[in-house]
């Protein structure tokens, strides 16, 4: 079996993959993730995964390179990782109380032979309403820091989740059930 490579440092998407069985290897991208800001979010998210993947599968001479790029809309208004304790709150307070989208773009590369798939998958997390209180105590656990829209679905505040449509796992930032598909193009069975 080729080898699988995760382009990425997240844990979240390290502990996805490893649930699935799958053995690959970490090898993180260190490329600009900067884009025009006016970029529709499933435009962005897919150029910014495929992006990761090919840096590293421009290293490679054989692997599945998996690349993951994920931001959280509100409206229009892209949120990435807050830069601050104060962008965080700002964020959130934004968040609490209304429904927004998560993208996730993917990109999976075959560094032998370049062919690649790339998309995006999106689902919709509704808020209940939070007191500022509620929201400064969150951000100071330091959670958020790291996290696009300032918050962690799977972490403390799951507490603040309403509802969500669509895939839970892409909200964490690696949309599992599109990834086997992808990775089944390849010749790769999950289960």
């Amino acid at each position: 079996m080729r080898p699988i490579i995760l382009a990425s440092a997240s844990p979240r998407r390290q502990e996805l993959l490893a649930n699935l069985g799958l053995e690959f290897e970490v090898r993180v991208s260190e490329v600009d993730e900067t884009l025009a800001e006016n970029m529709p979010a499933a435009q962005l998210v897919e150029k910014l995964a495929e992006r990761k993947a090919s840096a590293v599968a421009a290293q490679c001479t054989r692997g599945l390179v998996i690349g993951a790029d994920t931001i959280v809309v509100l409206g229009d208004k892209p949120l990435g990782k807050p830069a601050n304790r104060e962008e965080a709150v700002q964020m959130l307070k934004s968040l609490q109380g209304r429904s927004h989208e998560v993208y996730t773009g993917l990109a999976v590369i075959d560094a032998t032979t370049g062919q690649s798939v790339v998309t995006h998958q999106v689902t919709a997390v509704r808020f209940k309403p939070l007191t500022l209180e509620q929201i400064e105590r969150y951000v100071d656990t330091g959670e958020p820091m790291d996290k696009a829209g300032a918050y962690a679905v799977q972490g403390k505040a799951a507490v603040f989740i309403e509802g969500i449509r669509g895939c839970y796992f892409n909200v964490v930032g690696l949309p599992v059930a599109k990834l086997a598909d992808i990775l089944k193009m390849f010749g790769v069975e999950i289960v």
